[in-house]
């Protein structure tokens, strides 16, 4: 990247790009500890942790079957002996759970029942924080302090993971089993949004979506979410999404009934969407046509 161009995050947040209904997809995710300093992939480009073929192998298994992996690491200083614990997330709503185990040494990531059943329930939260600064800069500088200020309140939940996607969003967060995905955490009080949490609420202006959901009803929630000031984790769950020429209709479930938000899918102008990219490209954006009651 040229020494002159400005931080992916830095235009982003000159732009004001909107940050709700951008959170990738992701119904169940796989976090395995990688203990040490990544590559440009963590499961490929990280000889000292990782053979690159058994990287290759533990990741074809686990996208194969359907979830995303996600390297893990505790923030700080790193231990001389490695430990190799994963993790299986489930975040579909109303049957969210968290897994965890361990196993000997990186082969046994091969082996684990990826639906977690060999693994045992975690009472509690994983909070993930993005500084895979080999892939971008901005992970690095912006999720580095993000993590270890969540790791000072909330040690035993916090860890660094490896790419998320959406990094000109830094510093993003990953909360499981719910798959809430948060951006810009480092431009507010990240260890609040996850004492937030823990009472089963969340803040809505730095929520990017739930990863389970579909973009456009990220993006319903966001709105309703600001028009209702609903901020329970759990409240206006999808009940219907429609598609019509150039606008998208989604209704979610209150607690009186229902309301219906009616979306229009845009592109953006051409950006350059992280600090290593070197083609501008458009993305997809919502905008909110109307909301109402029923």
């Amino acid at each position: 990247m040229s020494p002159k161009r400005t931080p992916c995050s830095d235009q982003s947040l000159m732009r004001d790009d909107p940050i709700y209904g951008t959170a990738g997809a992701g119904r169940s995710w796989a976090m395995l500890e990688l203990s040490g300093g990544w590559g440009p992939s963590a499961f490929l480009d990280s000889p000292s942790l990782l053979d690159r073929e058994l990287g290759r192998s533990v990741c074809r298994r686990i996208e194969t079957d359907g979830l995303r992996v996600t390297a893990i690491r505790r923030p700080g200083r790193r231990t001389e002996t490695p430990r190799w614990r994963w993790f299986i997330a489930h975040c579909e709503e109303g049957s969210e759970a968290l897994y965890g185990g361990e196993v000997d040494d990186p082969r046994g990531y091969l082996d684990i029942a990826l639906d977690g059943s060999d693994g045992e329930l975690v009472d509690g939260p994983l909070v993930a924080v993005c500084a895979h600064g080999k892939h971008d800069q901005c992970c690095a500088v912006r999720g580095r302090s993000a993590a270890s200020a969540i790791a000072a309140e909330y040690p035993e939940f916090t860890w660094e993971c490896s790419h998320l996607g959406g990094d000109r969003f830094a510093a993003t967060m990953l909360i499981l089993p719910e798959g809430l995905c948060y951006g810009r955490v480092d431009s507010t009080d990240s260890a609040g949004l996850v004492a937030k949490y823990l009472d089963g609420r969340l803040d809505h202006r730095y929520l990017r979506g739930r990863t389970s959901l579909p973009h456009p009803v990220q993006a319903a929630q966001y709105f309703a979410r600001e028009s209702l000031g609903e901020d329970r984790i759990h409240a206006l769950s999808p009940l219907k999404v429609e598609h019509a020429e150039h606008q998208i209709r989604v209704a979610l479930r209150t607690d009186s009934g229902s309301v219906n938000v009616v979306l229009a899918e845009k592109m953006s102008e051409p950006l350059l969407s992280m600090c290593r990219a070197t083609v501008p490209g458009a993305v997809r954006t919502f905008e909110l046509v109307s909301l109402s009651s029923d």
